[in-house]
């Protein structure tokens, strides 16, 4: 095992010490895959109702493209996160859009769904690699039979993919009869090239945050010739009809600005991880959120894929 650094953040608005650890945890086309790990906050509660408190592995968003795990926006989702007695790992994962440049029009949006399908396998990959280092190494603390899956926009759809890879048997370099507690998604979906995603077992409990307006992540799907993006709405749908455990909040007038939601829907998430994950409760919530406090980033809600994959 590699330890790479520890390093102690200071936070302006509180003037206080985060502790945090970094670790190398694969190398794979030249890219050095690392991880943070940040611990629960002295005196935080870490179980709930007598039961462990789940470590959240966490992804970026950045449409496979951009991002990194130490981004500025998650940091209050990580400090909320461990104030509250979780442990969060943030890791890297490969970005296969990086330096794409897409056509113009549907034509160039259907002749890159390919990339992104090979996007998101490679971060389902690079997330079973991490869980597959954190069940090799004991001494960091991390127990694997506890872990949720969250991520937003990009990092949300390798969440969603690598649940389903797993309830589809497909999860390759796991631990022996890994599953997972739960994923997170806000704003994500699941990529396919041969239709609606299907399951050979029921998922692991979901949460779906999703804005009904949102384009550049389907709301829904949208797709031809079996090949497209099934969102939080078509995945509910169908998760509903199987009789698995999930929940689904849509929020009413935003387009991809759900995808920065993390910390004002915190309420919302926390009741999903202590009942659902947690308590193994089927709490099924399917709410419309209308609230108009809520932030609005206008040019999310503009962008077009070809604004993003310009090769900028």
């Amino acid at each position: 095992m590699k330890r790479v650094i520890l390093t102690l953040i200071v936070l302006c608005a509180g003037l206080s010490l985060w502790a945090q650890e970094t670790y190398l945890y694969a190398q794979k086309d030249s890219c050095s895959l690392y991880f943070d790990i940040h611990r629960p906050s002295a005196g935080s509660e870490t179980e709930y109702q007598g039961v462990r408190k789940p470590t959240i592995i966490h992804m970026f968003g950045g449409g496979f493209k951009l991002g990194t795990r130490n981004d500025a926006y998650p940091l209050k989702r990580f400090r909320n996160l461990t104030e509250n007695g979780y442990t969060v790992v943030a890791i890297d994962y490969r970005l296969g859009m990086k330096g794409y440049k897409m056509g113009k029009g549907l034509a160039g949006v259907a002749q890159s769904v390919g990339r992104f399908y090979q996007s998101q396998q490679m971060g389902v990959e690079d997330v079973f690699s991490a869980i597959a280092y954190l069940s090799e190494h004991p001494e960091l603390g991390i127990d694997v039979r506890n872990i949720v899956l969250s991520g937003s926009s990009a990092g949300a759809i390798i969440s969603l993919a690598s649940a389903y890879a797993i309830a589809n048997g497909q999860g390759v370099g796991l631990p022996e009869d890994f599953r997972l507690k739960g994923v997170v998604s806000y704003a994500g979906g699941i990529i396919s090239l041969t239709g609606a995603p299907q399951l050979a077992e029921l998922p692991c409990p979901i949460l779906f945050v999703h804005g009904m307006n949102d384009k550049t992540v389907a709301y829904n799907h949208v797709s031809a010739f079996g090949k497209g993006v099934w969102g939080s709405n078509f995945l509910a749908q169908k998760l509903k009809k199987a009789g698995a455990n999930y929940s689904i909040y849509r929020v009413k007038d935003r387009a991809h600005d759900v995808a920065s939601y993390m910390n004002e829907l915190w309420l919302e998430e926390q009741l999903f991880l202590e009942k659902n994950v947690m308590q193994g409760e089927r709490c099924i919530i399917d709410a419309t959120i209308d609230n108009p406090a809520l932030p609005v980033w206008k040019e999310w809600g503009k962008m077009t894929p070809q604004d993003m994959y310009d090769g900028k």
